[in-house]
């Protein structure tokens, strides 16, 4: 018994942000039937439910924070082997000093404080600890606004600063962390009600890249984000590693 428990695989613990939107509920369904234990991060009081394919509730712990509170989440987090930043906001057809701030702070800023937070966390696990577990993951939702045209400005803005900031902290961060770049184009949520794609659709593809073992993942239908987004990225590692140090 002993041996079976010593060889038993790890069971991943996965924490979403954003989990009351469309994406964060099929990501948590689509991480359910891959096995692992769910925490669901969102600002909603409502409690979520959810129920996989054939109806059956899923397990979940969930947590409520808000922007800003990102040292007391952390502290929950301790466990977590995959943490999945998908929050956001989009504040269409506003300009204003509130509305810039908000995006700004919940769209890049909050995501990027939950990174350097996480990996810190990483940091302070002892060596059997990680020798014992997966590398731990961080996924970041930027969305391809980050190089094309989104027709909310401040969305645009906000998820380009984030794109910059994690090309730029990856240049650490990616020794202690593995960092996949979730480029996804315009589905169906409540932040977009004519989107194209179906969020089950995006899901699944999210899931199948990241099993393929893909860092950047893109999930468009608009062909020229397949081959601009590599090249941006490229680009933004070579004048990061130019032009900084460690």
């Amino acid at each position: 018994m002993d041996q079976q428990q010593q060889t038993a695989p790890h069971m991943l613990t996965v924490a979403v942000t954003g989990a009351s939107g469309a994406l964060g509920q099929a990501l948590l369904r689509g991480w359910h039937a891959r096995g692992a234990q769910l925490i669901a991060i969102s600002h909603s009081q409502a409690p979520l439910e959810l129920a996989s394919a054939d109806g059956q509730p899923i397990p979940l712990q969930q947590l409520r924070w808000q922007t800003g509170q990102e040292p007391a989440l952390l502290e929950q987090l301790q466990d977590v082997d995959v943490l999945v930043l998908n929050h956001g906001i989009n504040r269409q057809r506003e300009r204003s000093a509130e509305a810039t701030e908000a995006s700004l702070d919940i769209n890049a800023l909050s995501s990027w404080r939950l990174l350097e937070g996480f990996a810190a966390l990483v940091a302070q696990r002892s060596a059997a600890e990680r020798d014992a577990r997966p590398r731990p993951e961080v996924w970041i939702n930027t969305s391809e606004a980050e190089i094309e045209p989104a027709f909310s400005p401040l969305y645009e803005i906000s998820k380009r600063l984030l794109g910059q900031l994690l090309s730029l902290r990856s240049l650490d961060l990616a020794r202690a962390l593995r960092l996949r770049r979730l480029v996804l184009g315009p589905f169906r949520s409540a932040l977009n009600p004519a989107g194209v794609m179906p969020v089950g659709f995006v899901a699944d593809q999210v899931m199948l890249q990241a099993r393929l073992g893909c860092n950047l993942i893109i999930v468009t239908p608009n062909p020229l984000v397949y081959v601009l987004m590599p090249l941006a990225t490229l680009g933004r590692w070579l004048y990061n590693s130019l032009l900084t140090r460690t």
